[in-house]
């Protein structure tokens, strides 16, 4: 029996197994394994309300009724030659692989980065969580404005004071100007002190000191500094962006004369959104890419035609805490909506990104359009 091992239980993960398990519709083969030491999916745009027990979903609930194995196990080695992958001493084979392990975020090298909380994973956030429960009237120092820095800082923003760190001279800087002036509204709305063209130097237990000299004292540091492919990626060989993502093709193959039967997709893939734009690592770009590598995986095998990538237009929707949200779209992100509109748009697309679970039907019925699904 022919077989299809899907590494990480991530979006990209999940939704690959779903896919080729779809592809293969009530035959036998190929077999499906999806390999993650995980029992839970974690829905990663939910971090940031540091409720992470609210962020798992079983991946039993949404494998077990496709008919997709779950090895509960950490992939430590890939064979490409051999058709392997190592995980706790087990070898598995295969006949097609998708490599979805997702990123993890970059750390600093700075002196007390032990000290240092983030929201990168579920342990993560729990752990931040614990930190500040209690506490009523904490000090958290947020470390990068980016996307994820400015989501947890305005979430933390109502239950303590909250300091901004930002080496750019912006907030924001890789959003563009387009959503910059309600992101600033909503911040000076919000309380949040925010220190711009500066960079951290130490941390220890009770705050932070800044490369100028300045210390701030904190119950927290929390650190955003961006996030890049997970080791596995090399472990295979090819061509990769400075994200160290593997280069694929428009049917997320990855490119090189010894990789024809490896996929990836999610956090570890650089596929083409659209001419002269590549994905972003989020959950928007995961989903579809996980449902075309492992559809085109399963069809791989079955002698089916492949499908290209071609997800949905780009939008971004940013969590603004109290002060609401920020809708864009498109690569110029332009604005579309902002306060309580578009947080009601960012409660839909936190309550859509949560697979069908126990329903066969269901689950194969959301894997069959590639978007996620939240309309524009």
């Amino acid at each position: 029996m022919s077989r299809i091992v899907i590494v990480g239980g991530g979006f990209a993960g999940v939704w690959s197994a779903v896919a080729a398990a779809r592809t293969r519709g009530d035959g036998k083969s190929p077999r499906i394994t999806l390999v993650t030491p995980d029992d839970d999916l974690v829905l990663r745009p939910r971090l940031h309300r540091l409720d992470p027990d609210a962020a798992r979903v079983p991946l039993k609930r949404i494998l077990a009724p496709v008919g997709v194995e779950h090895l509960r196990a950490k992939v430590t080695g890939i064979d490409i030659s051999g058709h392997r992958v190592t995980a706790d001493g087990h070898e598995i084979g295969y006949d097609r692989l998708v490599l979805a392990s997702g990123s993890r975020l970059v750390r600093p090298g700075l002196p007390g980065a032990e000290h240092l909380f983030d929201v990168d994973t579920a342990e993560g956030t729990a752990r931040l969580a614990s930190r500040l429960r209690g506490l009523d009237d904490f000090t958290a120092v947020v470390v990068g404005a980016g996307f994820t820095g400015l989501e947890v800082a305005t979430e933390l923003a109502a239950r303590g004071n909250v300091v901004l760190v930002e080496r750019a001279d912006v907030v924001g800087p890789d959003l563009g100007p387009g959503p910059r002036p309600v992101i600033e509204a909503a911040l000076a709305d919000l309380g949040i002190r925010t220190l711009l063209g500066t960079t951290v130097a130490a941390v220890d237990a009770g705050g932070v000191t800044l490369a100028e000299g300045t210390r701030i004292a904190a119950d927290a540091v929390v650190w955003t500094g961006g996030v890049q492919a997970g080791p596995l990626t090399a472990l295979v060989p090819g061509e990769r962006d400075h994200l160290g993502r593997l280069a694929v093709d428009r049917h997320l193959r990855v490119r090189g004369e010894a990789t024809g039967d490896v996929f990836a997709a999610g956090d570890v893939a650089a596929a083409l959104a659209e001419p002269g734009h590549h994905v972003l690592q989020c959950c928007q770009h995961a989903v579809p890419m996980g449902k075309v590598a492992g559809r085109n995986a399963a069809a791989d095998l079955l002698g089916l035609p492949p499908e290209d990538f071609a997800p949905d237009p780009y939008v971004t929707c940013l969590d603004l805490g109290a002060a609401g949200a920020v809708t864009t779209a498109g690569w110029d992100r332009t604005v579309r909506l902002t306060g309580a509109a578009a947080k009601e748009r960012k409660e839909l697309i936190l309550r859509m990104i949560r697979p069908p679970l126990d329903d066969a039907g269901e689950i194969f019925r959301a894997a069959s359009r590639q978007g996620v699904g939240v309309p524009r």
